[in-house]
């Protein structure tokens, strides 16, 4: 793990229209519910609990940022893909996780009272 991301250098890595560019891999790691209720655009859910089994998908990733609601869970996250060799750049935890995220957010809209996370 390379350390933490804030909002705002995850948000300069964007492109213009919100989502990651090419080498940019955002790894939200909340369950599948939370992540169809709100997520950052552009990026992909691998569950925490699927994340050992699944991390062989970010081969080749140029720079991954995991994703968790307080920033706690994606730093471990971020280990995880950190020890895995296949992973060619930073690996980094957004710090304070959705909590701090003020940007947009991709999601089921139908449910405006529900927590993204």
């Amino acid at each position: 793990m390379d350390g933490e991301i804030t909002p705002d250098e995850l948000r300069s890595l964007l492109d213009a229209d919100g989502e990651p560019t090419d080498d940019l891999r955002v790894v939200d790691i909340r369950n599948s519910g939370a992540f169809a209720r709100g997520h950052i655009p552009g990026s992909e859910n691998i569950p925490a609990p699927e994340l050992t089994d699944r991390v062989e998908e970010l081969d080749g990733a140029g720079r991954v940022v995991t994703v968790c609601p307080h920033g706690q869970a994606s730093v471990q996250a971020a280990r995880l893909v950190g020890a895995y060799e296949g992973v060619d750049g930073p690996v980094e935890s957004l710090a304070g996780g959705l909590e701090a995220w003020d940007g947009p957010l991709d999601g089921d809209s139908r449910d405006e009272t529900a927590a993204p996370f």
